[in-house]
């Protein structure tokens, strides 16, 4: 159907209607899923087992407090206890709070509305009853409403009743009276398939059809990462080897000190049960002790922190991170298909050339205005321009614009009789109009030439010379169009269809418009190439624009053959094995339907590629969900976003290059982050069991454990998730996803420094042992010394972190100021930290104050670790060269 109701020139809401509309309905937002109350989240923390072992522990120490009246141990454990579920909680809370936050990014889609009688596009959420609400083919109703206008109009309404193309009209007597919603409604969350109109929104948010039924789709899957299942492995094996050597030590110290309390007492009354409470306690803390020690409670935390950090930076790089664990796929990818449209291209179309009838400027004027369905946008001095509807046609309008001309004077006074919009079957459109320039009724008529030719009178001459013309453009990749015109007598039919098809038009010429490559793209390309990734162009184009095109950003070489293209419909009749063959030496596929799409991506995956895709058509989701990464337009179609992990908010391949780059890095973060930590681990694993051999006491306590497992690594973590991303990365190939996160490099520097720093550690627990004062009469070891055993062992790691922050390059820390001084401002943190324990943790701690000669002594001794790694990275620089 094709029709235009009477309306008065529409002009929209003013902002004071706005306002009281938004005051009175409400905003056009859904209400979000209900998340699990703050309470709950929190207690969900105490499922994780070392907390429950040190709530054992807790209680245990509380009841021998009670009885001592010595609560210093106990406070200490539940401080810790409190702390490491209150962060857990916290960063869960705000990962939940920032999940809500990126669905409500899914309401700032643009749409185009009149308000104030001018075209605006504003955010969806902004959208209010009575606004006037232009549709376009591709785009999603964004509230329930009444159409206004319909040309052509068919809505997918799949979402809502299953339907995939419902007809629309504004016509009553082609109303459909079995359809589910009337034939003049349009619901909010269905796409416009075909056509264009305008509706007046009746309904908003939670009112509309689509809020009624509760969108499930918010409810998102919290499905396991590549990531997680290797932290978790990593986890569980740590777990194990701590749970074992934990049981074993309790299991020999106490039956050790049992057996030697029992040699010398009898037991006669409670006093002496108390003792051997005391005993199976002292060892029930070593034991508790070294499981908090061997298992990383930083990490988890440490990884969520470096994802949540990762997507904030990513942002102000274009790059909207839908679904966290994507920033860390993106490192693994190993082949890109991207669209040409917007991703390789600047998705502006512009007249690159007209060849025209000089002699009717008004003519053409008018066709180009009446014969149209796009508008311009109202944009500020200076600003890009851009316009609303199909490129093509907005190019048009641009080219009339500047020739001086005002489409929407042309177009208002031109009377629209009937139209036939575009569609690819008919390769043209036509608008019939009373014109007011030439007091007649005229056909207008614009298309591929070939089509508008074959419709007009013109000489086979001119035709050989068009045609001549049009293969120049299009070997340049350039669209063609033809315009032509016809004058119709006003009692002839006003089907457009039949008075095109009937022939006689006058041509008018040719319009070449075409969409230029990105600046950045080629340079883009070429670092995806050097790190190892294949770029794929899959395009709807002909093979000729888009072998072009590849030709351009650098992709195609002369050397390439016909094995390195192909197009959809050759494609689709290759088998399996042939397609397999031939699938990772394609470079460009041409006339791509979406389902070529998602086969080269499931052929890929089948040949081992860890595949990203972009896409900004709704055509493109089936192939955005089935990659491992989609990557959406920032301008493309919502269906598309849904479906997709990454928005690339300024539709540039560049940014996809650098998502790359960030993936890369924050995995290599990631595993810096191991290494400082595990070593971490193994030293005070193994500290505390020989430890246990040299002095009675054991030489670090839980709450000293405690804090170097949490606040140190939590500020590590924030040190290490936060190093910027270096080129470096984009020289390697890419990592296999079956990879062990633990690398043989990691391996070594774990055990190789943790031994190191075991030897210092162990041989200062003798020496002080040695000494004079070294041991209290009672037989355990005088606090001083063990104060300055733990602000030693600390320090040891304080210094490694720096080592750590490069590990994985040659470079030497202080290559880069901001890197440098990131590092130092956490370190200073730690420092302070442990500074404040030493000196006001008393017996919480076991601790006491330093004299400032002690702390530069230990500062400055144990600096060593830094200029050890300085050298040894020196060292390697010179033999790489």
């Amino acid at each position: 159907m094709s029709q235009k109701t009477n309306e008065p020139h529409l002009t929209g809401l003013s902002d004071q209607e706005v306002l009281s509309s938004r005051e009175k309905y409400g905003v056009n937002l859904l209400t979000p899923p209900k998340r699990p109350s703050m309470w709950k989240l929190y207690l969900e923390k105490f499922q994780d087992p070392v907390i429950r072992v040190l709530l054992v522990a807790a209680v245990f120490s509380l009841i021998i407090s009670i009885i001592e009246n010595e609560y210093a141990e106990t406070i200490g454990i539940f401080f810790a206890i409190f702390l490491a579920t209150g962060i857990g909680f916290y960063f869960e809370y705000d990962a939940n709070k920032k999940f809500d936050l990126l669905n409500a990014v899914g309401e700032e889609t643009p749409v185009t509305v009149i308000r104030n009688g001018k075209v605006h596009e504003i955010p969806r959420k902004d959208v209010v009853v009575g606004d006037i609400v232009i549709l376009n083919t591709g785009e999603e109703v964004p509230a329930d409403g009444i159409l206004l206008e319909a040309v052509s109009l068919q809505v997918n309404e799949s979402s809502l009743t299953g339907e995939l193309m419902v007809n629309k009209t504004t016509v009553e007597a082609d109303f459909d009276e079995e359809a589910t919603y009337p034939s003049n409604s349009v619901m909010r969350g269905t796409t416009i398939t075909d056509g264009h109109g305008m509706m007046r929104v009746e309904r908003v948010g939670d009112a509309t059809e689509i809020g009624k039924v509760a969108r499930q789709a918010t409810e998102q899957s919290q499905e396991q990462t590549p990531l997680n299942i290797q932290l978790t492995k990593l986890a569980d094996l740590i777990g194990k080897v701590g749970f074992t050597i934990a049981a074993l030590t309790f299991i020999i110290f106490t039956s050790k000190d049992l057996y030697a309390y029992l040699q010398v007492n009898t037991i006669s009354d409670w006093h002496q049960w108390l003792d051997i409470a005391r005993i199976v306690l002292k060892y029930f803390m070593m034991a508790v002790t070294l499981i908090v020690v061997a298992v990383p409670e930083g990490l988890p935390m440490s990884v969520t922190l470096s994802l949540a950090l990762n997507m904030r930076r990513m942002l102000k790089t274009n790059n909207l991170v839908r679904k966290m664990h994507a920033c860390e796929t993106m490192g693994a990818i190993t082949v890109i298909c991207t669209d040409k449209t917007g991703t390789l291209t600047q998705n502006l179309m512009q007249v690159y050339d007209a060849k025209l009838d000089e002699s009717q400027p008004d003519l053409i004027a008018e066709g180009i205005a009446a014969n149209s369905t796009a508008f311009l946008e109202e944009k500020a001095a200076g600003e890009k321009p851009s316009g609303v509807g199909n490129p093509t046609e907005v190019a048009l309008l641009l080219w009339l614009n500047g020739k001086g001309k005002n489409y929407e004077t042309l177009r208002a006074g031109a009377k629209v009789v009937n139209q036939l919009t575009f569609s690819t079957e008919r390769k043209y459109m036509a608008t019939l109009v009373d014109s007011p320039i030439q007091q007649k009724r005229i056909l207008y008529v614009k298309g591929a030439p070939e089509i508008v030719m074959g419709k007009c009178n013109v000489s086979k001459e001119q035709v050989d010379a068009n045609n001549e013309q049009l293969l120049a453009y299009q070997n340049k990749a350039m669209r063609t169009l033809g315009l032509a015109y016809k004058i119709v007598p006003t009692d002839a039919s006003t089907d457009c269809a039949e008075l095109v098809n009937e022939g006689g038009l006058t041509f008018l010429g040719i319009f070449a418009i075409s969409d230029p490559i990105r600046p950045d793209v080629p340079d883009a390309v070429k670092k995806c190439q050097s790190a190892g990734i294949s770029v794929k162009i899959v395009t709807g184009d002909t093979p000729g624009t888009a072998t072009e095109i590849a030709r351009q950003i650098g992709l195609w070489k002369p050397e390439d053959t016909e094995r390195n293209r192909i197009t959809g419909v050759e494609f689709a009749a290759l088998s399996d094995e042939e397609a397999l063959d031939r699938v990772l030496d394609l470079k460009v596929m041409s006339r791509a339907r979406p389902m070529d799409k998602q086969r080269l991506v499931q052929l890929l995956q089948q040949k081992g590629a860890v595949v990203a895709v972009t896409g900004d058509g709704t055509n493109d989701a089936p192939a955005l969900n089935h990659a491992q990464v989609g990557l959406s337009m920032g301008t493309g179609t919502s269906v598309a976003k849904e479906a997709s992990d990454i928005t690339l908010l300024d539709d540039s391949f560049h940014s996809i290059a650098t998502a790359v780059m960030w993936g890369r890095s924050l995995y290599k973060n990631i595993q810096r982050f191991i290494v400082f930590q595990l070593t971490i681990n193994v030293v005070a694993l193994l500290s505390v069991l020989l430890g246990a051999f040299f002095g009675t006491s054991l030489p670090l306590t839980v709450t000293q454990m405690l804090w170097v497992n949490l606040i140190m690594d939590t500020f590590a973590a924030m040190a290490l998730a936060s190093i910027s991303p270096s080129m470096d990365v984009m020289n390697e190939k890419p990592r296999k996803r079956t990879d062990f996160i633990i690398t043989p490099a990691m391996r070594n520097n774990i055990f190789g420094v943790g031994l190191g720093f075991l030897v210092i550690l162990m041989g200062m627990l003798a020496y002080f042992k040695g000494l004079p004062e070294g041991l209290l009469p009672n037989g355990e070891m005088n606090v001083h010394y063990l104060t300055v055993f733990f602000t030693v062992f600390v320090m040891l790691q304080f210094w490694n972190l720096f080592n750590a922050s490069v590990f994985g390059t040659n470079h030497s820390i202080f290559r880069d100021a901001s890197h440098a001084l990131g590092m130092l401002s956490v370190a200073l943190i730690i420092l302070v930290g442990q500074f404040i324990i030493v000196t006001f943790g008393g017996k919480v701690f076991r601790t006491e104050p330093l004299p400032l000669m002690e702390w530069l002594y230990i500062i400055g001794g144990t600096s060593f670790v830094l200029w050890i790694g300085e050298i040894w990275r020196g060292i390697k620089r010179l033999s790489k060269n």
